[in-house]
């Protein structure tokens, strides 16, 4: 077995001894390395359903001790079955630009965001476990209220959190760019009321009776972008539909993340198009929690390549 190997399985097998289900990611990367959906052999531990990362990441030590036995995989902790909230701090991306509100602050940074929202709460931030990110971010890991998901670009620019339906790499894997290291290993502290309230969950609209958007509470583009890509996911056709979801939710996400339209109103008008789906597996229609985690997927990658508009409410 190699170093890296034994490194971490140790990793692994410290993080599941505090109570937190881990699971394999690849070598060096950032991604699980279970398979799939579309590649789920419907057999095993996925005869009755297909099991992904979520429902397969484990505090069993005879399990990660044999999965760990060979190969240098990478460590992620599914952080909503670990009873976790973790903020997640990152640097700016080549793609990414940060708005001009906080530029003009000066803040150019997840780092920066996250201590002036702390100034503005008048709260202390706690201590609390905390790992560093080989890009130069942070992540801080809290107890997770009950309900919490994965936001977006909810608290601010750069800054996401990860609850249920969500996944950090651990401290002690590995990518290209270096080491995901241990900074402070306080356990896991209580959120701070206005992170409580920042990132708390709100109420998925029901499928069976949606709300409709108020389109003058809306610019005439963002009005037109959300029927349009609202109107791609109604007409998605089977098997594509999960997809269809992903993209439309990408698109929009981007407008999120400029600050062209609030979470919640997209969210709903992605909900309702769901709910009009026909049905194509007969004994299950589309829960609110699914559709939730394909668009909280797709709102983390679109909040890393926001969509301004101008004055004239075009986008730029």
């Amino acid at each position: 077995m190699s170093t890296a190997t034994t490194q971490l399985r140790a990793w692994a097998l410290c993080l599941a001894e505090l109570g937190w289900h881990v699971f394999p990611l690849q070598p060096g990367r950032k991604v699980p390395a279970l398979h799939g959906l579309k590649s789920c052999p419907r057999t095993g531990i996925c005869a009755e359903q297909h099991q992904g990362w979520e429902q397969r990441a484990t505090t069993d030590p005879d399990r990660i001790a044999r999965c760990w036995a060979e190969t240098p995989y990478n460590v992620g902790l599914a952080t909503g079955r670990s009873g976790l909230l973790v903020v997640d701090c990152d640097q700016p991306g080549h793609a990414h630009r940060m708005p001009d509100g906080w530029n003009t602050l000066g803040i150019t940074t997840g780092a920066g965001v996250l201590a002036s929202l702390v100034r503005r709460s008048g709260e202390p931030w706690p201590e609390t476990y905390t790992v560093a990110t080989p890009s130069g971010g942070t992540h801080h890991y809290f107890r997770a209220p009950a309900g919490f998901r994965n936001t977006a670009g909810t608290l601010g620019p750069l800054v996401d959190t990860r609850a249920g339906g969500g996944y950090v790499v651990a401290p002690g894997s590995i990518t290209p760019e270096g080491f995901y290291n241990l900074l402070d290993d306080t356990e896991p502290a209580d959120p701070p009321v206005w992170l409580r309230r920042a990132a708390a969950p709100r109420p998925s609209p029901a499928l069976s009776a949606p709300r409709e958007i108020a389109p003058a509470r809306l610019s005439g583009y963002v009005a037109a972008a959300v029927r349009a890509e609202t109107a791609r996911v109604t007409a998605a056709e089977s098997g594509r539909q999960n997809r269809t979801l992903y993209e439309a939710a990408l698109a929009l996400g981007r407008l999120v993340a400029g600050g062209a339209v609030d979470d919640a109103t997209v969210r709903t008008a992605l909900h309702r198009a769901m709910s009009r789906l026909p049905l194509t597996r007969p004994h299950e229609p589309w829960t609110a929690e699914q559709i939730d985690t394909t668009v909280d997927s797709a709102f983390r990658a679109a909040a890393h390549n926001p969509r301004t508009l101008t004055p004239r409410g075009n986008a730029a």
